[in-house]
């Protein structure tokens, strides 16, 4: 009825995974150890807290436990045989036995189900969908009783569990008794209008239902329609009973699923007496106690699961919270004490009412007559309405109470007797007394009678009732007060256990985890330590060591704002392994005795290798912190130096500092009339047209007048600042067929920073004279400078070759030259017309088709251009050469395209073909084997590789070329056999691009093979700075799609990602220089980390989303290292300089203070004078990270530990906001981009409020609703497969 039951719900915010997947690197780091409760815990699958909830009970049932370890190999089989044919190997309890094994006995936080999840026959995906726990208790059970069939353990789920329910209808004529019986593995109660599971049972087991009216029953015996009752009563009571609580209903007048949250309380001990049909058993029969509770949180569509557990065999150590066991709540837990020891009414509780209303009396004695009255006083209702329905009259419940109750004076008074046993330590209680659990029942009736003395303490907490919350992979210590909070709201009980209060564990299973586990279990988990404890240790010793690298002063100099190595060939620095753990003082007497020829002082610095050279930051003074607290890390750079200069130049260090390489751009100075010198030729290759570029440093404290000064420019000279984006190269665009625009700095910019105008590395700044502008080359429009080409550079060459591409037989005059005047706006054809005439080819050409095709430096043809279209929008450089050749050119809705058959083609040796870019790969297929004259339906087509080998097939048939983002040029092959079976992950994958990186270069000579493909902007990197920063805005190119099978590592994904078409220009040594990032919703989620690592492991799932981005030097991201994207804010301003990225290691440490120490070794600043915040981008807002010494010094408001948890949830590629306090103290992060956005959704709100109230006066209320209606997974039937074993 309710199907996929637990989705995730995200609006509640739960998650079934609280460790979000992170990975080690290279996956070998070692699982950490047990917890401060010594219980290991489970880990989450994505959606299998249901699975751990249930797992953890069942391994603190000890006769559960005992009895699947009593099984031997003998009669379940080995795992290792389970492969062999005709083997019968029971491979669920097998693999139980060893989680139970490992849970108990090897020392680490959580263990895997994933072999476990196996057994039953689930696959990857089947872990991420969440089911009802109920529904996989008796599925589960069904799974293992048919396991271990034919064992001398067959029978004992049905022995612990199984119990037996009467139902009989007594015909109110003859007295006939008609009963059925039927087991029962747990009960099902209502929580629907009953307030407690008493009530419930009640209305179950005592109530009966009449058979009257209109609904007679018919009488086998009178053999008519008769009134007759029906009840029902438990027969056979099993060791342990388990309740599941029905909070989950439908709502059949809204159609919809709820929750229901009222309070709903369950005791602590029980006793079923009441409900039985046979009752003249001992107590101890009937009575139960509560040693589980498993709690679901969240709504009717989505939430988490974890359980309260009594350890009874107290395998735990259970420790007070640390809120506890702070001085400040000594007084809390005195005032609780002293509550305990008072008497207080428990309205729900007769016997807790009863003997408070007694004990209140001086005489200690209340007459029988005049009880009722004070009960009605005491808690507002009589007995009769309050408490006859479920105790009987008052006289027989005192009576049946006779422990507690005594009837004085020839029964006309009630008292209380002396030493009153507690319900909660003594549970076989009489017949019907139940203890209910609310706070401090039994401990206030022992007060009433029993007055502690000045010396007598309050009892402390018995061994064996110790309570542990298990929720995943997390376990922590609770009291048994802990368990009321589950009587209602959001999160609240679903599932009791209780076990008899008579059966009792030996003395010799008490702390005991290795009680009646097998040897060789026990055995494995020995080894399974070993190994653990010695991974550790290694992984200790590698985790702190870092990789150093020494630059030393006399192997360079300063130049250009930078120090650049002396020497180009010598090697620039020295690598030093060294201990993270030791002091700043070991380092520097390591390197004195690794440079003994050094004299005088030694100053070591942190520096950092720009694109400008060596840039020092802060140097490290205090010889007695560690490395790790200085925040040196692994590669890090160390400067080597007497710490006031270098080769006699005085060194500025410092971020403000931090230098800038710039590209200078001049114009070039020609030799001669028509006639431009080599360094002309040069740079106009280079720059542009009439332009050469230079490469120089600047610091980026340097303004530019002092950079202008530099440059050894005069002061009338103009600098400019080029323009990618905007109208400028819009206007620019001339006949020339390309123009590129720069802006002209104001004089007030001459006296600001480079740093402060936002200039980075690669940046040009284009520099000209007065003069400059008499030139047709140079126009000046207000601030604006446009570069055109020159009127004599509007030409195209068209070479004619008769023979195509191919050399042999074709002699050298018949390869004739001719230019074209042509422009940017020029038809094709017109050129291919001019071309034709000038070269006097109509009599050669008539009859005759030919195209022209570019031609790369190799000689290499490309395809034919489309003749329909412009020089410029075809991607034609004016100056360059076409070749008219033998062919025909495709039209604008047209594709060219290679192909072979059988083997990948040889240079040359292909056969052309030209295909509607709207036909489908089915087509294009049909259309090759026709021409080639080939027939048949075996073959298929594959794309080539990057390496030019025979790469992934086409599997899609149906989909069109332009949907697979086929471009023209693409070589096919055709090869021969059916199309592979898929079960491989399809992925699409995108390219991440810096906007300033990819713009349009009109020099570009070959053709980009993805020019068609869709284009997005991330929205996750969406920038919100001013100006200054400069164009932030990422944005994701699709190319394409890859096939992999989910074993494939993820190295193997990034070497397959490299074969598409569209990525070929991208350069990566090895996969290390490529991140691959997770998209949801186009935005950037999660980075893939583990480079050998599946990608089943990873989670990913066919139909996913990920982005490729292309890094400068190789990364392999640790498990708990988070890319973070910085933004210091502009002193004074209401924007930010160009943000950057910053690897923060959180496996140590992920509290704010060490993100603020890494921040602030980042900017050589003092962490006391960082402010930051985290930015969310769909709200355009900023949350700021307190400091951990306020954050620790409010008195009701917990210590922010891990920034990766609540309420921050660091993530890969999160923003965060960074100011200096120390010059700026306005603590406001938000900016006019922020304010705008916010504005654009209070006004998105309110249409949205609008357009609601216009759908509920339309009377289409029911519409809009069903309209915002969550999309929902499909529903998943629960099942484990089962082998047979009869």
């Amino acid at each position: 009825m309710f199907g996929n039951l637990f989705e995730e719900e995200e609006e509640g915010g739960f998650s079934s995974n609280p460790s979000k997947g992170r990975v080690a690197k290279g996956g070998d780091e070692p699982p950490p150890p047990r917890g401060r409760s010594n219980l290991c815990g489970i880990k989450n699958q994505g959606g299998t807290c249901y699975l751990n909830s249930l797992l953890q009970t069942l391994l603190f049932t000890p006769e559960f436990r005992e009895e699947l370890f009593s099984l031997g190999p003998e009669e379940l089989g080995c795992l290792e045989d389970k492969e062999k044919p005709g083997a019968k190997v029971r491979v669920i309890p097998l693999e139980l036995q060893r989680l139970f094994a490992s849970l108990l006995l090897v020392d680490q936080q959580s263990a895997s189900t994933a072999d476990l999840t196996e057994s039953f026959g689930w696959n990857s995906s089947e872990g991420t969908n969440q089911h009802d726990v109920q529904e996989l208790n008796r599925i589960l059970f069904s799974a293992l009783e048919h396991s271990l069939v034919g064992t001398a353990s067959s029978t004992f789920i049905q022995r612990l569990y199984h119990g037996t329910i009467v139902n009989s209808i007594v015909c109110k004529e003859c007295g006939n008794v008609s009963q059925r019986q039927e087991d029962f593995l747990d009960l099902t109660v209502c929580v629907c209008g009953v307030s407690c599971l008493e009530e419930a049972l009640w209305n179950m087991f005592v109530e009966e239902e009449l058979f009257e009216g209109n609904n007679l029953y018919r009488c086998a015996q009178c053999d008519r329609l008769v009134t007759a009752a029906k009840s029902a009563k438990l027969k056979k009571l099993p060791p342990f009973m388990t309740m599941s609580l029905l909070r989950f209903s439908f709502d059949f007048a809204k159609c919809e699923r709820y929750k229901e949250t009222g309070r709903y309380s369950f005791p602590l001990t029980i006793n079923l007496r009441p409900f039985c049909e046979q009752a003249d058993g001992e107590d101890s029969d009937y009575s139960y106690e509560l040693f589980s509770v498993i709690i679901h949180k969240g709504g009717c569509y989505g939430g988490h699961y974890h359980v309260y557990i009594r350890d009874i065999d107290q395998l735990g150590q259970w420790e007070p919270s640390e809120e506890e066991c702070k001085p400040k709540t000594q007084k809390k837990v005195k005032e609780e004490v002293k509550d305990v020891c008072e008497p207080k009414v428990q309205e729900n509780d007769p016997l807790s009412v009863l003997s408070t209303i007694i004990a209140q009396e001086p005489s200690k004695s209340v007459l029988m007559d005049q009880l009722g009255q004070k009960l009605m006083d005491k808690i507002g209702s009589s007995w009769n309405k309050k408490f006859r329905k479920h105790y009987g009259p008052i006289g027989k419940f005192l009576q049946s109470h006779n422990d507690v109750f005594l009837l004085v004076s020839n029964g006309t008074r009630v008292a209380l007797k002396a030493n009153l046993p507690s319900p909660v330590t003594e549970p076989s209680g009489p017949p019907d007394r139940t203890t209910n659990f609310d706070r401090s029942t039994a401990p206030e009736t022992q007060a009433a009678e029993q007055q502690p003395g000045p010396d007598q303490k309050p009892e402390p907490e018995q061994e064996g009732s110790h309570w542990f919350d298990f929720n995943d992979c997390t376990v922590t210590s609770i009291r048994e007060s802990d368990i009321e909070k589950q009587f209602q709201g959001k999160e609240s009980a679903y599932m009791l256990f209780y076990r008899k209060t008579q059966l009792h564990r030996p003395n010799e299973a008490l702390n005991n985890p290795q009680y009646k586990v097998p040897s060789h279990l026990i055995q494995m988990a020995q080894e399974e330590n070993i190994k653990m404890q010695k991974m550790r240790e290694n992984f200790e010793a590698t985790n702190n060591t870092v990789e150093l690298r020494l630059h030393l002063a006399p192997c360079y100099r300063l130049e250009n704002g930078a120090l650049q190595p002396a020497n180009k060939e010598q090697n620039r620095s020295t690598t030093l392994s060294f201990d993270r753990r030791k002091t700043v003082g070991d380092l520097r007497l390591a390197i004195y005795q690794m440079q003994e020829s050094w004299e005088g002082d030694m100053a070591l610095t942190l520096a950092k290798s720009l694109p400008a050279g060596l840039h020092l930051y802060n140097t490290l003074t205090d010889d007695t912190v560690s490395l790790y607290s200085a925040g040196i890390y692994t590669n890090s750079d160390l400067f080597v130096w007497n710490g006031r200069e270098v080769c006699g130049a005085t060194i500025l260090t410092g971020a403000e500092w931090e230098p800038v390489l710039l590209t200078v751009v001049r114009p070039f100075v020609e030799a001669g009339d028509g006639v431009e010198c080599e360094e002309g030729k040069e740079g106009f290759e280079n720059g542009g047209p009439g332009l050469k570029r230079e490469a120089r440093g600047f610091a980026g404290g340097a303004t530019l007048r002092e950079l202008k000064e530099a440059l050894g420019e005069s002061v009338e000279s103009l600098l400019c600042q080029e323009h990618k984006k905007g109208k400028i190269a819009e206007q620019g665009a001339g006949e020339g067929g390309g123009a590129s625009g720069w802006r002209v700095f104001p004089p007030d910019d001459m006296q600001r920073t480079l740093k402060e105008l936002s200039l980075k590395d690669g940046d040009a700044l284009l520099v000209l004279e007065p003069q400059s502008f008499d030139s047709s080359v140079f126009t000046l429009n207000g601030d604006v400078v446009t570069v055109t080409t020159p009127s004599d550079c509007r030409w195209l060459q068209v070479e004619f070759r008769p023979h195509g591409g191919r050399a042999e037989g074709e002699k050298e005059e018949e390869r004739r030259k001719i230019k074209v005047p042509a422009t940017g706006n020029m038809l094709l054809c017109e050129v291919k017309e001019r071309a034709i005439e000038e070269l006097q080819l109509q009599e050669q050409t008539s009859g005759a088709q030919y195209c022209l095709r570019q031609v790369d430096c190799t000689g290499k043809l490309f395809p034919p251009v489309c003749e329909e279209l412009s020089v410029r929008d075809a991607g034609v450089r004016l100056m360059t050469t076409l070749t008219l050749c033998p062919g025909n050119a495709p039209k604008a809705s047209q594709l060219f395209l290679h192909f072979s058959v059988g083997t990948v083609p040889s240079a040359g040796l292909e056969m052309d073909i030209i295909v509607e870019k709207t036909c489908t790969v089915k087509e294009c297929l049909r259309a090759m084997l026709d021409a080639v004259g080939l027939d048949g339906t075996c073959w298929h087509l594959r794309r080539l590789d990057w390496c030019e080998e025979v790469g992934e097939p086409l599997i899609d048939e149906d989909a069109s070329l332009l949907e697979l983002k086929i471009s023209s040029g693409e070589t096919l092959v055709v090869t021969e056999g059916q199309l592979p079976p898929k079960g491989f992950l399809k992925l699409s994958v995108w390219l991440y691009l810096d906007p300033q990186n990819t713009e349009t270069d009109f020099n570009h000579t070959a053709p980009s093979h993805a020019e068609e493909l869709e284009v997005v902007t991330a929205g996750e990197t969406c920038s919100h700075s001013a100006p200054l920063c400069g164009s932030n805005m990422a944005q994701l190119k699709r190319v394409g799609q890859v096939e992999i099978s989910d074993e494939a590592t993820l190295e193997d994904l990034k070497t397959q990602v490299l074969t598409l078409p569209a990525l070929q220009n991208v350069c990566a040594p090895t996969t290390a220089f490529l991140r691959v990032w997770q998209l949801e919703g186009q935005r950037l989620a999660r980075i893939l980390r583990g480079q050998q690592l599946t990608l089943r492991k990873l989670k990913l799932t066919s139909g996913a989303d990920l982005c490729v981005q292309q890094l400068l030097k190789e990364e392999d991201l640790g498990p708990k290292e988070v890319l973070l994207h910085l933004k210091m804010r502009v002193p004074g301003e209401r924007f930010y300089y160009p943000p950057e990225e910053l690897v923060w290691d959180a496996s140590r440490d992920s509290s704010p203070r060490s993100l603020r120490t890494c921040l602030a070794a980042h900017y050589c600043l003092s962490p006391d004078s960082l402010l930051l915040a985290k930015h969310h981008p769909d709200k355009h807002n900023w949350e700021e990270i307190s400091n951990w010494s306020q954050q620790a010094s409010k008195k009701k408001k917990k210590r922010a530990e891990s920034l990766l948890a609540a309420p921050f949830h660091l993530k890969d590629g999160d923003t965060i906001g960074i100011k200096n306090l120390l010059i700026d103290n306005n603590r406001d992060f938000m900016t006019l981009e922020d304010e705008l956005g916010q504005q654009r959704l209070r006004e998105q709100a309110e249409e949205r409020r609008k357009g609601g109230q216009a759908a509920g006066s339309d009377g289409a209320g029911l519409h809009k609703k069903a309209g915002h209606t969550k999309s929902r997974k499909p529903e998943v039937a629960l099942s484990i497969n089962v082998g047979v074993f009869r």
